[in-house]
Formats: C-alpha cells, structure tokens, sequence
C-alpha cells in the first residue's frame, strides 16, 4: 500500500513538472507574439538642425545624439544626451536653452527639457531648473518644478513653478521666494 502511494504522488510530481514546463513554453510563445518591437525609425550622431522662416532662422539645435520614433502611435523625438538651442526673436536677439534630456512631442509641439536646464537671455536673464516644457506654437516656457532665476532688471527668485515668453518679457511665478523689482 505504500508502495502505491509513491507510485501516485512520483506520477503526481512528474505530471506537475511536465505541465509547468509546457505552460512556461507556451506563455513565452504568446509573449514574443503581443511584442512589438519598439526602436526608432532614425538615429544621427552630431547634429545641428536650422529651423527658419520666410528665409529668417528663428532656431538652431545642436545634439550629439537623436533618436526619431515616427512610427508610433503618439511620435515623438528623443536627445538622450541632452541638446542645445539657441531661439531669435524678430530683432535677432537670442535666449539659449541647454538640457542634459530632451523629447520633443511631434503632435502637440511641445519639448520636455530634462536634467541641469539652463536658459539665458542677451539681456542677462538666467533661469535653472530640472524640469522645463517648451511650446513651441506660443514660444512660451512653462514648469512647476523648483527653479531659480536671476535677472539683472528684476532681481533674484526662486520657487515652484513660473511660465515665460522665450526672451523673458513676460515672467508669471506661482510659489516664489525673493526679492523682485517692479519695473517701471
């Protein structure tokens, strides 16, 4: 009778063993069939892209690194190790815009700026943060993140959250901390 009871649960064990493997099998099969593979349709190394209209530039972007995802559902544009840009306004004046990571929103035009950015201004303004959108439509900067800003006709400010045009003309702050000058 003991015997028997080996018998059954070696058959048992044996049964469970065969049946897991065959299910691992058959769920890795269904797995590599759901997957798609999710690479860029481009890449390039080293590169400068000249954004102009009616023959004027309105902004350069220099990156070592770009990643093109066009073929997915929301496409979009990655520097994964960051970017450069340097914006003109009508009377040529230029705002520069430096982050270690960028992705730049094909369908909405908006560019995530991520890691160490830093605006500047030709009239002195700089700004720092970790996080900064760009719209690109309105030219306007927008973040909630911790920022500090130094402007030689305003002073200095930092706190959490501002939005701005791109040559620092309009500056609204939500929590800020500061000395701010009105100007006159």
């Amino acid at each position: 009778m003991i015997g028997k009871n080996k018998i059954v649960i070696f058959f048992l064990i044996t049964l469970m063993f065969t049946m897991s493997f065959g299910c691992e099998s058959n769920l890795k099969e269904v797995q590599k069939s759901t997957f798609s593979e999710f690479s860029p349709s481009g890449e390039a190394d080293s590169l400068t892209l000249k954004y102009t209209d009616s023959g004027k530039i309105q902004a350069v972007l220099a990156t070592s690194k770009m990643r093109d995802y066009a073929s997915v559902i929301f496409p979009f544009t990655e520097f994964p190790n960051g970017i450069l840009v340097t914006l003109y306004d009508k009377s040529a004046k230029k705002t520069f815009v430096k982050a270690d990571f960028a992705t730049s929103f094909k369908l909405t035009d908006i560019i995530d700026l991520r890691g160490n950015v830093k605006i500047t201004s030709d009239q002195g303004a700089f700004l720092e943060t970790q996080q900064l959108y760009y719209d690109q439509k309105n030219e306007w900067f927008y973040t909630e993140k911790f920022f500090k800003l130094t402007d030689p006709k305003n002073g200095n400010t930092s706190g959490e959250g501002v939005d701005f045009n791109k040559d620092f003309t309009v500056v609204n702050y939500q929590k800020v901390k500061g000395i701010i000058d009105q100007v006159k």
